[in-house]
């Protein structure tokens, strides 16, 4: 399982969105240069967007082998179509009721099929997709929904009940399917609630003081910032197939220890091992240990508790 520290070219779908905006900066300070597939153009002037449909599988095959910028077509012509070292894909309907059920459903199902069948085919060896911390059930659950056990980690037995949840599903079953066909490394993020720089002073006050309004997001975050990072670390850990890592800063947004206030706040629910005295329940435990993610953001640093 080698580690890469050469910059890559990586397409990066839906970079010109609440993440991608963020995460694609720090690829570039990596090293590392960006396409971006979306339907608007994402405002940095190292990274050129190309619109793209991603729910249409000529425009992604054709996307995945197209040059990075105009000023490509002044190197010599280097032979047949280039694939990318890399594919991120985070293009999707972020969350439901943008549009009705079936179109975030399809949408989201099939630009996430495209993505993987095109980079397989086109021999990408490492691609990493946008799943979700609503995979555990409670996010967007109909009403006042517990979760089965604590922490949430990549083996928890997920079962939502809603139309976002269930696609991002589908797309880490079918990241699973084509990691196993054509033995290479698709990773998909469950990625815990996302936040700019600009939030914390904002809304960290109010998640602190009224914690019962954070239990859709079990008390977690992923700075955008640490998501670069971790996206980056994705790129460079090569050798693990499929495998599914929950994207989330280290601590839980509470001014009370963590077990403490889970056994206040959800008395029923097992705490299945010993948990850190402030680790999200959300847990990040396993890109810390297999991936080498450092925490750099922890909302406290932004925030007087």
């Amino acid at each position: 399982m080698a580690s890469s520290t050469l910059g890559k070219r990586i397409v990066f779908t839906g970079g010109s969105g609440k993440a991608g905006r963020h995460v694609i900066p720090y690829l570039l300070s990596q090293g590392h240069k960006i396409l971006n597939l979306d339907l608007v153009p994402l405002d940095h002037p190292d990274v050129y967007t190309m619109k793209t449909d991603l729910t249409h599988s000529g425009q992604v095959f054709n996307s995945l082998t197209s040059l990075f910028d105009m000023s490509e077509y002044g190197h010599p012509a280097p032979g047949p179509p280039q694939a990318p070292d890399a594919v991120i894909h985070f293009a999707a309907y972020a969350r439901n009721m943008i549009v009705p059920d079936n179109e975030t459903f399809a949408a989201n199902v099939m630009s996430t099929y495209n993505v993987i069948e095109a980079a397989c085919k086109l021999g990408v060896k490492k691609i990493v997709i946008a799943s979700s911390e609503t995979t555990y059930g409670v996010c967007f659950s109909q009403g006042d929904t517990d979760y089965h056990s604590f922490p949430l980690e990549e083996d928890y037995d997920v079962d939502p009940m809603d139309t976002y949840a269930t696609s991002k599903l589908c797309g880490e079953r079918t990241a699973r399917s084509f990691a196993r066909r054509f033995g290479v490394d698709i990773y998909a993020l469950r990625i815990g609630n996302v936040i700019e720089p600009h939030e914390y002073e904002r809304d960290f006050p109010g998640y602190v003081s009224k914690p019962a309004t954070r239990k859709r997001n079990a008390w977690s975050y992923i700075d955008a910032r640490d998501l670069g990072q971790i996206c980056d670390l994705c790129v460079r850990k090569d050798g693990l197939g499929f495998q599914v890592f929950n994207a989330t800063n280290d601590t839980i947004t509470t001014k009370v220890p963590t077990v403490e206030f889970l056994k206040k706040e959800c008395p029923g629910v097992e705490i299945t091992r010993e948990m850190g005295e402030w680790e999200a329940p959300l847990s990040n435990r396993k890109i810390r240990e297999v991936l080498g993610f450092k925490d750099v953001h922890d909302w406290r640093k932004y925030v007087k508790v």
